[in-house]
């Protein structure tokens, strides 16, 4: 399977698909972006469950890699990746499930369908998927795990609205200030700061932070809407934003201000994670029209490179450690990680 044809449920897409054409910037050579990522990281294909795809969403700092991988008999399976060996972590009972976070103490949490057709949350610990409910509705997914316990996701409710949500110790609750509002959490730092996405009434989605009760709209890059995908400990944040052309552009904020990080050339590109260190990663789109994976420091965004066709960056951790999906030579999305040499 291609990766154009994955992208459009993934949370990479739901930045950019609204990104208009904007004048393109000077490309670094295909040849020398090969020659600098060979330099500086070893691209590794972290496989399969035994079918044709595979997707990474979440790296902790001992390297545990956590995903979604297509099985040789059914639909895709969350999994967790740990030197060289993916482990199968079942679901809740349905035929799918997938993990997108992971935490110091490998905690692992996503999404799951259940042996009635619904979609959970769920917390993996020791071999066992626990069951987070939802907020009343039928569709739940976790996005996100501390070093606290503390689990964040979205929900939906009886009346079928959409909520963020914060689990721990037990109890699956509203975020705070959000309980009204459209809006979906995605990433809580070790101090409980989370941000994510919150849409009003008939208004644009635009990033947040909920620090300590208080709730920050961080705003936009000059365009209509944001969305907040990633935090570090420090408080710097990452995302997606529309700038004024229309077009998306991956931005980190800090101290309340927003900074937009450009593209590898193209129209558009947006942030997924940031490192305890400031290493941000994401997906840009390139002057040719190529969707790569990116990592951008002090500055400077570089392409990562692929295993044969498009990639795309999901999260990274204190080493430096780069985890996503890339085609292979071959057409089909694996589990990828960039790991600096």
């Amino acid at each position: 399977m291609r990766l154009d044809a994955l992208l459009s449920s993934s949370i990479a897409v739901g930045l950019l698909a609204c990104a208009a054409e904007q004048t393109p910037s000077e490309p670094t050579s295909d040849a020398t972006v090969a020659l600098t990522t060979a330099a500086t990281y070893r691209i590794v294909d972290l496989g399969t469950l035994g079918g044709e795809v595979s997707e990474a969403y979440g790296i902790n700092n001992g390297g545990q890699v956590v995903g979604s991988s297509a099985t040789a008999s059914e639909g895709p399976h969350a999994f967790i990746w740990q030197d060289g060996v993916m482990t199968d972590l079942g679901t809740l009972g349905g035929a799918v499930s997938s993990a997108h976070g992971i935490n110091a103490a490998g905690q692992v949490v996503g999404w799951s369908e259940t042996a009635s057709g619904a979609i959970h949350a769920f917390l993996w610990q020791n071999g066992i998927m626990r069951d987070l409910g939802t907020l009343g509705g039928t569709h739940g997914a976790a996005w996100s795990i501390n070093s606290e316990g503390q689990v964040v996701g979205r929900s939906n409710t009886a009346f079928q609205g959409w909520r963020a949500f914060i689990w721990q110790d037990g109890l699956m609750t509203r975020l705070v200030t959000l309980e009204k509002t459209n809006a979906r959490a995605f990433a809580i730092n070790n101090a409980g700061h989370v941000v994510g996405g919150r849409r009003p009434k008939e208004m644009p989605e635009h990033a947040f932070l909920l620090k300590d009760g208080v709730l920050t709209d961080l705003g936009t890059l000059g365009g209509r809407g944001s969305l907040a995908l990633g935090i570090n400990n420090d408080g710097k944040v990452v995302g997606g934003a529309q700038t004024a052309s229309g077009a998306s552009h991956a931005f980190i904020w800090q101290n309340g201000v927003m900074t937009d990080l450009g593209t590898l050339g193209g129209k558009s590109s947006g942030a997924h994670g940031i490192s305890p260190l400031g290493l941000v990663v994401g997906s840009s789109f390139t002057r040719d029209n190529l969707f790569r994976a990116f990592v951008w420091e002090h500055g400077v965004m570089t392409d990562l490179g692929t295993l044969g066709g498009g990639s795309y960056a999901q999260a990274v951790n204190r080493a430096g450690w780069v985890v996503g999906g890339s085609e292979t030579k071959s057409g089909d999305l694996h589990a990828t990680l960039w790991k600096p040499r």
